[in-house]
């Protein structure tokens, strides 16, 4: 069994889109739109075949998204060695996104940092 993909609603589907494809290579389809609804997707696909779904719909609830909570809390992306994970938390960092940690070599022996990235949610980013 394997996880088909998973999906987040965001406001800005356009950025939220260019943002994967920017900082974590992401290939996106040509994407969904439902006329009916007007409920729009991408499917943004990575290098070894893990998908995300980017969602919009007209009318959503855009709850404060703090970061101690329940429920999904964040998407780790391995990039594959501890120098991408120092380029790419430098670059988000200037690009203007919070690093809330590291990079670090954590308690369970994980080389990563967290990155607040669209639209409030947490990213990490890993070996």
């Amino acid at each position: 069994m394997r996880i088909e993909h998973i999906a987040m609603y965001v406001n800005d589907l356009d950025f939220a889109r260019d943002f994967f494809i920017k900082y974590f290579n992401a290939t996106s389809n040509d994407g969904y739109h439902n006329k009916t609804t007007d409920f729009r997707s991408y499917f943004l696909s990575f290098d070894d075949g893990a998908r995300l779904e980017i969602m919009k719909k007209p009318v959503m609830k855009d709850d404060e998204k703090v970061i101690n909570r329940t429920g999904y809390i964040h998407i780790a992306f391995s990039v594959g060695s501890k120098e991408a994970v120092d380029d790419l938390t430098r670059r988000l960092k200037v690009d203007g996104y919070e690093v809330i940690s590291g990079p670090r070599t954590t308690g369970d022996g994980y080389y990563e940092s967290c990155i607040v990235g669209i639209e409030g949610n947490q990213i990490e980013i890993t070996v």
